[in-house]
């Protein structure tokens, strides 16, 4: 069953706005805050490891800039990636250490031969700049054209996760005739230019909005990865390290339908999730409650 859990760091809410489609049920999205008016195209949400600070980030057409915000949505700063371009910045995730990764990876019309994950010095928000420490460069496994055919759009990818020494990337289904296929690749946490190595084909149910994946998390024990869509959740069980098709996928519904872009584990039994500012909606950080 699914309940409404209210984070104890995040009691008090800066707004309680009547977006559209802004949800009010009890056992659904809880809104948190809204987000700054600066960030209307947020494609990404991480925590600090005290959890005090949530960065975000944004995608292309947008700064190499990391934000850092307040439990209440307030900006605490905005600092510049000083040695990197934001070429598609779809992702932001943090390991077990607190170390910050973007996934410049985003890949539209699945052509692009400069895919890359970026480490970073960030550590707090009194930071004036941060700098790549780390570039890991890779291509797909299978992937032998750019683009391929409309039937095969698969490397797009706007979601991935850290585990273990390796990054898992989660590809966003771009192809004709949509059938909520996605491709799993795990490449290592490395300076250096890889193959990113196919380790799962899966599949989602429903049309786009259902099933094209924006973003991923995993819990502190490693055995549970979330994917976000702009209507569902689904929770990835029974993986391993090296092998993602026996992975079980339970399918839970938001019952909101928004431009949802990024996703992070508060603690293990709750979510926070946020999406792009629409005309009449969005622009959210949310809560959501797994028991």
């Amino acid at each position: 069953m699914l309940r409404l859990l209210i984070l104890p760091a995040l009691l008090l809410l800066s707004c309680n706005p009547k977006a559209q489609n802004s949800p009010t049920n009890e056992d659904e999205l809880k809104v948190q805050f809204t987000l700054p008016k600066k960030l209307k195209e947020v494609s990404g949400i991480t925590l600090s490891k005290d959890k005090k600070t949530i960065w975000a980030i944004e995608d292309r057409g947008n700064e190499n800039a990391i934000y850092g915000l307040s439990d209440k949505g307030d900006m605490l700063a905005k600092i510049p990636v000083e040695n990197a371009e934001n070429t598609d910045w779809e992702d932001v995730i943090s390991d077990s250490q607190g170390n910050i990764y973007i996934g410049d990876f985003g890949n539209n019309d699945n052509n692009r031969k400069d895919l890359a994950i970026l480490k970073t010095d960030l550590k707090d928000s009194k930071q004036i700049v941060t700098k790549v420490v780390q570039t890991t460069k890779f291509h797909y496994q299978g992937q032998t054209e750019f683009p391929p055919k409309k039937s095969n759009l698969l490397y797009d990818c706007e979601a991935f996760v850290e585990m273990d020494g390796n990054f898992y990337l989660f590809t966003k289904n771009r192809s004709k005739g949509f059938d909520g296929t996605f491709l799993v690749f795990q490449v290592p946490n490395k300076e250096g230019y890889f193959e990113a190595k196919l380790i799962g084909t899966l599949k989602l149910q429903g049309g786009y909005n259902d099933a094209a994946i924006t973003s991923a998390t995993i819990n502190s024990t490693k055995d549970k990865i979330v994917l976000l869509t702009h209507k569902n959740i689904h929770v990835l069980t029974g993986f391993t390290a090296n092998d993602f098709n026996s992975a079980k996928i339970q399918k839970i519904p938001l019952n909101h339908n928004s431009q949802k872009e990024a996703l992070v584990f508060f603690d293990d039994k709750t979510l926070m999730i946020a999406d792009e500012k629409g005309k009449n909606e969005g622009g959210m950080v949310y809560t959501f409650s797994l028991n």
